[in-house]
Formats: C-alpha cells, sequence, structure tokens
C-alpha cells in the first residue's frame, strides 16, 4: 500500500486483482472443465463462476432474474437461497455470458471506486452488504478472499494447481489468521489460561498464537513464552482447506504436538464462514 491509499484503496486494489486472476483462470478453461465437480457441495465449476457473476453484478447495481430456488442439501438459509439464485437464474447462459458479466461488473465497480470513492468505509456497503449489515470494510475485506478462494477451488477440481503466492493468497492468510483466537475461545470453548500455536509452513509462513483470558473470550498473543497446550503443524494450503471449510482433518496431513483431546476439538472446529 502506498503512502497516499487509504486501507480501503488498498482492499479495492487487492480484490480487482484477484477478480482478474480468477476471470484470467476462467477464460483458459476447456468448455468440458466448466462441468466438473468441485469441493463444494452441489456446486460444479459453472456454478462457482455464475455466483461470482451473480455477487459482482448485484454489487454493481444491475437488476437481477427473479427465480425460485427448490429445496437443495446444500441450500442452507436465506444466504444459501440467496447464492443459489444467482447460480439457477445463469443455468441456460454460455460461459463466455457468465464471464463477461463477471468481468464487465469488476469493471464497473472499479471504475465507480476510482471516480468517487466512499467517503467512508463504516458507512454500510452497497446491495446484499447493507442487508446483512456489512460495512464497505468488511465487504471489500471479504471479497478478494471469496476470489481467491473460489480461484482454488476450481484450481483444485481441475488439477491445476497455482496461485498460492498471489495477492489474493497473501490477503486470505492475513484474514483467516485473525480467526484462531475465535476458534479457541468461542468455538471450542476452552478453560482460561489455554494457548494454542498454529505453526503454517510453506509459501506463506505464519506463526499463529492465541490464548483464553480469564473471561474465557480467546485474544491473539504475539509472543508466547511459554509451551503452549497444544501445537498444531501444517503447510498452508492444508491451513487453508481447513480453516476454509474445504476439507475435514481426517483429509489432511497435521502434525500435532502437547494437548490431543484439545489439537482434535481445534481441528473439528478450524472451519469459519467471512
Amino acid at each position: 500500500m502506498t503512502k497516499d491509499q487509504t486501507p480501503l484503496h488498498h482492499l479495492f486494489e487487492v480484490w480487482h486483482r484477484s477478480a482478474s486472476d480468477t476471470i484470467a483462470l476462467l477464460r483458459s478453461l476447456e468448455e468440458s472443465d466448466w462441468s466438473v465437480p468441485t469441493e463444494l457441495p452441489g456446486w460444479d465449476v459453472r456454478a462457482i463462476a455464475a455466483h461470482l457473476a451473480h455477487l459482482e453484478s448485484e454489487l454493481a447495481g444491475n437488476p437481477q432474474q427473479q427465480v425460485e430456488v427448490p429445496p437443495a442439501p446444500h441450500v442452507k438459509g436465506l444466504l444459501g437461497e440467496f447464492t443459489e439464485a444467482g447460480v439457477i437464474a445463469r443455468a441456460s447462459w454460455t460461459t463466455d455470458e457468465i464471464i463477461d458479466e463477471l468481468e464487465a461488473s469488476v469493471e464497473k465497480r472499479y471504475a465507480d471506486f476510482t471516480s468517487a470513492p466512499p467517503a467512508d468505509a463504516s458507512a454500510p456497503g452497497p446491495g446484499f452488504a447493507g442487508v446483512v449489515g456489512w460495512s464497505w470494510q468488511t465487504l471489500m475485506t471479504n471479497r478478494p478472499l471469496d476470489f481467491w478462494m473460489h480461484e482454488q477451488d476450481i484450481r483444485r477440481a481441475l488439477d491445476r494447481p497455482g496461485g498460492l503466492d498471489s495477492t489474493g493468497a497473501v490477503h486470505t492468510a492475513e484474514v483467516y489468521a485473525k480467526s484462531l483466537p475465535f476458534i479457541l475461545g468461542k468455538k471450542v470453548g476452552a478453560p482460561a489460561g489455554t494457548t494454542l500455536v498454529v505453526d503454517v509452513t510453506g509459501v506463506h509462513p505464519q506463526v499463529l498464537a492465541a490464548r483464553v483470558a480469564p473471561n474465557g473470550r480467546g485474544e491473539p498473543v504475539d509472543d508466547l513464552d511459554e509451551e503452549p497446550t497444544a501445537r498444531l503443524v501444517m503447510d498452508f494450503e492444508t491451513w487453508i482447506l481447513l480453516v476454509g471449510g474445504r476439507r475435514g482433518p481426517d483429509d489432511v496431513q497435521v502434525e500435532v504436538h502437547g494437548d490431543t483431546d484439545l489439537a482434535r476439538q481445534v481441528l473439528d472446529s478450524l472451519g469459519v464462514t467471512l
């Protein structure tokens, strides 16, 4: 981030780069690639692309086709119906039409922000963001993460690895790092004084540490000067698969030290939705 950029400007640049990377990947696909299932229940590659096109089109202020969403195991709650509606509405579109809509919406949003950026990053975001209570800051923190995670979903489905060293990857690593205290204190409900370290190795090495405070809340720890109650060691892609809810602990390789019961509870609770 340059000195004349605000945090929101920086997030828009990260989002634009992540969106461009995903669009480039989609344009490189063969037609047969679009029907390949992904790790996301009920969604193939085409559904992911349609989902991204829907969200960006909606945020750009474009009118959306109203469709009926039939019950399905992977459609849960109002948010699930909203996202599935975008996929269903584009079921008859060509793949080029989906990509073109996505790209046009992204460029419109980027141009609108460049010409008239929001004056207050804490103000409600546009479209669905305002409905669910997201500020501009929250929206633009989540959008590049969503793009990068879905780019990786597509790459794994098609066995086309890449993008682990991109701008979107760095951003996603930073965002998910902040989830560890919530996981330890809220999701696991570990007792006060419990400490946890997640040692992420590989392309984006991080040593993440959290402690449960006397009030029961998890808090980040910058320098843990004691052996933690439990320590987990895994590579970056494994961390993303777990914390992003793509795979469970039995489907990946994780090195465990210390309290194995606590480690298992943490591993079972790592998946978070942002």
